[in-house]
């Protein structure tokens, strides 16, 4: 194993399994002293994981085991082509956001779990990272959860003019080129590329008024009443596709344990602007960041 030393934080890309044994890209990321917890960062949708790069080596710095990975079809963990290389697109590529959360997350957990026997295991969840924790069937594994903008993402939940602009998009521009290309490029979005699956399932579950919640085939439901750990979830005034009532929704799905839901407005961090993702810039280590390290006890 090859180890990369930045501000005492050892950072190694490595491969896990799904838990149909496809290969997910990984980094994990490890304290030079004694670590006391394990953290799992689950990303939202068409994000890859070195996104979380600066807020996983804070956690890091902390203590704490951190594991940031990307789900089947994103980022490192898209099919590879010949030789290794990258196939040039995801056209016929199979994969939904219910695999995701079945096959992916749940063999992340797993994956932590298993290495990590003896340290609590803590999960952070951004947008769909957020939501798929109520899917998996081993979030008893968990012992502390902290979600980031994650929400029942009903376009009816959202404010206009956004709520419009959305359901346009995933209806008349994006399920159409995605049906007609084989996969969502992901300029069109300004992300990564989507397999089709994912796009198409989370265009119908947009279209519920109740998200994937709504939905009578994703059976996975029920797991979300096996959660019963602590659960905080962040919510901020400028966050048009996650605002206070999409989130309250999600989490009266967890009733097994209360939820705690935080608002937060740009003024409180001392920003002008939060937004969907923007939690995880590192301008934001000694607040939000520090506010969450708190909460997830990971600061001793």
């Amino acid at each position: 194993m090859t180890d990369t030393v930045l501000d005492d934080v050892y950072s190694d890309d490595i491969s896990i399994q799904a838990m149909d044994g496809y290969a997910l890209a990984a980094t994990l990321y490890l304290p030079r002293g004694k670590k006391h917890r394990a953290v799992l960062i689950n990303a939202a949708t068409a994000v890859p994981r070195g996104y979380y790069d600066g807020f996983a080596r804070y956690l890091a710095r902390q203590g704490c085991a951190v594991l940031t990975y990307d789900y089947r079809g994103i980022g490192g963990s898209r099919p590879k082509g010949a030789a290794g290389h990258k196939a040039p697109s995801l056209r016929g590529f199979d994969a939904s956001m219910s695999d995701w959360a079945a096959r992916d997350i749940t063999g992340a957990v797993g994956w932590m779990r298993e290495r990590y026997r003896a340290l609590p295991l803590v999960y952070v969840g951004h947008s769909f990272g957020g939501q798929a924790l109520g899917l998996l069937p081993n979030n008893t594994e968990v012992t502390r959860a902290l979600l980031i903008s994650a929400q029942a993402a009903s376009w009816k939940l959202m404010p206009p003019p956004e709520r419009y602009r959305v359901y346009l998009f995933m209806n008349y521009v994006g399920a159409p080129v995605a049906r007609a290309v084989g996969y969502l490029p992901g300029r069109l979005m300004g992300g990564e590329d989507l397999p089709k699956g994912v796009f198409l399932e989370w265009t119908r579950w947009v279209r519920n008024e109740r998200y994937l919640l709504g939905d009578p085939a994703l059976e996975a439901r029920a797991n979300f009443a096996n959660y019963k750990a602590p659960l905080r979830a962040l919510t901020f005034t400028d966050d048009s596709w996650a605002p206070r009532s999409a989130v309250e929704l999600l989490c009266s799905a967890f009733t097994a344990t209360a939820p705690e839901i935080v608002s937060v407005t740009p003024i409180e961090a001392g920003v002008k602007k939060i937004g969907h993702i923007g939690f995880f810039r590192r301008e934001h280590r000694g607040t939000l960041w520090r506010d969450a390290a708190d909460w997830l006890g990971v600061i001793e």
